[in-house]
Parts: C-alpha cells; sequence; structure tokens
C-alpha cells in the first residue's frame, strides 16, 4: 500500500499539519507524524484543500472532440485542483438518454485524471419541448442526479414545472441556465453604457431575473429543487436572497470571470470577452462577490467552455461564446475573494469543495480532511505569483480572458483517491 506523508500543510488555511495517506485513504492528521515507508511531500507554507467539484464543465465529448476530451478536459481539471467535475449534457449527440450519459461516464472512468459526473439533458436535444429519460438516466450507471438545458434556457414554464416535479421523486435537481430567448435575440453583450458606445445588441439583465424569479416560485410550488447556473447580475442576487429568506430550495452558482471582469474589455472587440451570460458591470462583479462571500450564492462553478482557434479568431459578431477556467479558477477565486478578505481558505473549501459534491449529490468527494476519509486532495502554492500562459495548458483550447494577466496562487499537488493527478505543478 503506498504511503504518502503532506508534511506541514496548512488545512483548510489553519495550522501546519501533516496529512498521511495510506492506499486510497486519509489515514492520520497530526504532528509529528513519522514518515517510516512514506513518500514526504515538503508542504510548509502551502494550503491543503479537499479536492475541488466543479458543477458546471463542458467536457464537448462526444461529437466536438476538437475543443476538448473527457481526457484533455479531466487532465486540465486535476491541474486546476479538481478532482471531481459535473459534465454538461451539451454533447453532440446530446446527453439526454441513459446510452450517452453513460458513455460519458464511462470515459471518465479510463481517463483516470478526475472523476467525471454527467448531467443529462431536462428536453431532448435541448429542443425545450419534451422531457428526456430523465428517470431512466437517473437508474443507469452514470448514476445522473443534475439535469440541465445548459446553452439553452427551459423557457416553457410548463416543462420546466414538470422537470421540477419528476426529479423530486428521487432528489435530483434541475439547473437552470436563465436567459429568456427573446429577451436576447441578436444579442452579443450586456445591455448598457458600453453596448450603447459601441452599438452592439445589448443583453440585458432582466433576461436572466425574470427566469429566475419564475422558477424559484415553480420550485416553490412544487417543493422541489433548483439550481441556478452561472448567475451573473445584481438584481439576480436579490432574488435569489429572497427565495432564501422565504425558505425556498434553491442553490446558485457564479463563475470566476464574473467575479472579476466586465464588459469595459468588450471595447477591445476581443472575441475571447465573448460570454454566455455577458460580462456585466463593476456594479454587478461587486454584488456577486458580496453574494458568494454572505453564502447568497453557495459555490463556484467554473463553466469550462473550451474552443477550437478558429472559433474565437474571428469577428466579434461571429465568434463563439465561451471561455476555458478549469486550470485558472483558484487563482481567480484567491485573488477576488480571498485576497481581499472577503473569504478564508475554509470558505473557498465550503463554496469549491464540499457545497458543489452536497447540490450534486456527489459521494466520496467534498469530504472533511480526516482519518478514514478518501485521499481527494489539492495541495495550493498561494504564495506564487505568475502570468497565465495558455501554452502550458491541459485544455485542448486555448481561450483563457487571462492570458499575460498576473494571478496569484498554483496547484502543486492533486490527490484522487490517494493517487497523485499533479506533481510539483505537473501532470502526473
Amino acid at each position: 500500500m503506498t504511503k504518502i506523508l503532506i508534511r506541514g500543510a496548512k488545512v483548510l488555511g489553519g495550522e501546519p499539519q501533516d496529512v498521511l495517506i495510506e492506499g486510497e485513504t486519509i489515514a492520520e492528521v497530526g504532528t509529528g507524524l513519522s514518515t517510516e515507508g512514506a513518500q514526504v511531500i515538503e508542504a510548509g507554507g502551502k494550503i491543503l484543500l479537499p479536492g475541488l467539484v466543479d458543477l458546471h464543465t463542458h467536457l464537448r465529448e462526444p461529437g466536438r472532440e476538437d475543443s476538448e476530451t473527457v481526457l484533455t478536459g479531466t487532465r486540465a481539471a486535476a491541474s486546476g485542483g479538481y478532482t471531481a467535475v459535473f459534465a454538461m449534457a451539451n454533447t453532440f449527440p446530446v446527453a439526454d438518454t441513459a446510452g450517452v450519459v453513460e458513455q460519458v461516464w464511462r470515459l471518465g472512468k479510463e481517463s483516470g485524471y478526475c472523476d467525471v459526473q454527467p448531467i443529462g439533458a431536462v428536453t431532448v436535444g435541448l429542443e425545450g419541448k419534451q422531457l428526456s429519460e430523465l428517470g431512466a438516466m437517473h437508474d443507469s450507471a452514470a448514476g445522473v442526479t443534475v439535469f440541465s438545458d445548459d446553452g439553452k434556457c427551459v423557457d416553457d414554464a410548463v416543462i420546466m414545472r414538470r422537470a421540477l416535479e419528476y426529479v423530486k421523486a428521487f432528489g435530483g435537481v434541475i439547473a437552470q441556465h436563465a436567459q429568456e430567448p427573446r429577451l436576447t435575440e441578436g444579442a452579443q453583450m450586456n445591455e448598457g453604457v458600453v453596448s450603447a458606445e459601441l452599438g452592439l445588441g445589448g443583453w440585458p439583465a432582466v433576461a436572466e431575473e425574470s427566469v429566475i424569479a419564475r422558477d424559484v416560485l415553480l420550485a416553490e410550488h412544487v417543493g422541489s429543487r433548483v439550481h441556478i447556473c452561472h448567475l451573473s447580475t445584481a438584481g439576480s442576487v436579490e432574488i435569489v436572497r429572497w427565495a432564501k429568506s422565504r425558505g425556498i430550495d434553491v442553490t446558485a452558482e457564479v463563475t470566476p470571470h464574473h467575479l472579476l471582469l466586465t464588459d469595459e474589455l468588450v471595447r477591445s472587440y476581443n472575441p475571447v470577452y465573448k460570454v454566455n451570460p455577458p460580462l456585466r458591470t463593476e456594479r454587478d462583479v461587486m454584488a456577486l462577490r458580496e453574494a458568494l462571500a454572505d453564502g447568497t450564492i453557495d459555490i463556484v462553478a467554473t463553466d469550462h467552455a473550451p474552443h477550437p482557434h478558429e472559433d474565437k479568431d474571428c469577428e466579434w459578431a461571429a465568434a463563439a461564446m465561451g471561455m476555458v477556467g478549469l486550470e485558472t479558477a483558484l487563482s481567480v477565486v484567491q485573488h477576488t475573494m480571498v485576497e481581499t478578505g472577503l473569504l478564508d481558505w475554509a470558505g473557498v473549501a465550503e463554496r469549491m469543495s464540499f457545497k458543489p459534491a452536497r447540490i450534486g449529490s456527489l459521494a466520496g468527494h467534498g469530504r472533511p480532511i480526516a482519518a478514514g476519509e478518501p485521499a481527494n486532495l489539492t495541495l495550493v502554492d498561494s504564495a506564487y505569483r505568475g502570468l497565465v500562459d495558455p501554452a502550458g495548458f491541459a485544455s485542448r483550447s486555448r481561450n483563457t480572458p487571462y492570458e499575460g494577466r498576473e494571478l496569484p496562487g498554483r496547484v502543486t499537488h492533486t490527490f484522487l483517491r490517494g493517487r497523485a493527478t499533479v506533481v510539483d505543478g505537473n501532470l502526473a
């Protein structure tokens, strides 16, 4: 049995401790642990977190392997400190049957770099007209519990109600991409001062907020769970805060890029900043940070959306929407939340590991760093500072908005059930 001793790490940012891994499990946590027979990792000054869990990743396989594959996507995830990701359903074919979700799940098992939990489509073909095989996907080997038409909104209230009622039977959750399609036809960026000055079609905040308001009321009506994907506006924060005050079973996520970037960047016309939902205003960014700190927003999710070079290296209107995020997410959260004093490292663990695993009902992840727990761990050099260089990414795509930007923190080691997937900052 392999023994690994992580010596002197700050567990959740606290006092230095030793963590002994034996096989797939954490055997002991304490100080002055014996090194006999163990491979020793000197972790003085570094932060030890539970393996990160991403509730919103696009792995593109099957169908768009030119953008990403399950293998390259999970390598990117491990590089960013993730031990589990939830793979969105907007593949080709769409993951709307037991067969497709099982295919993605098995590809994840074969990749070996992190666990892959498929998300099933809410509607057939993401068309919003007929419910998918929700029960069959849940009962499949993949054990799907999260369903989403992400990339499209379930805009029909009757279909949304039926989906919420259906998944209630087995404790599932509907993850809604909140975008009223009629209000965003031809939209290119956030509707506001910048869009008016640039003459680009505006994407109003109300297009997101109106759907969230409807869906939290539907969730309350049927007594089911709803999760809001990539929440992006100050108004959305207030609606979710109100819903939680009423006891409605709603959770919400924010992406790293919506915690940092604003629509002012669109003035460059660089399509790397084109994303769905769009980058919003500085006021929205500050509201999202505060909401993540006070728990109104539950988690950080990457919405890792890889695209090949040709889909981004073109004029703004023709460019695909989306950004890669798995390999930079923790650094952005450190920069926007930890270094601003809004969160401590225990709070980061709650929002990037513990809570996403609970929302997705994912066993074995988001667990305490304690004896007897699975050894899913991430070691972070929080003192590191460096420029983002996409040439070194493990992802197949390079569409990062942070190229050349200095960000703090670097994942030095990732362990998936005691097996190192990243060692000294390099993929194992």
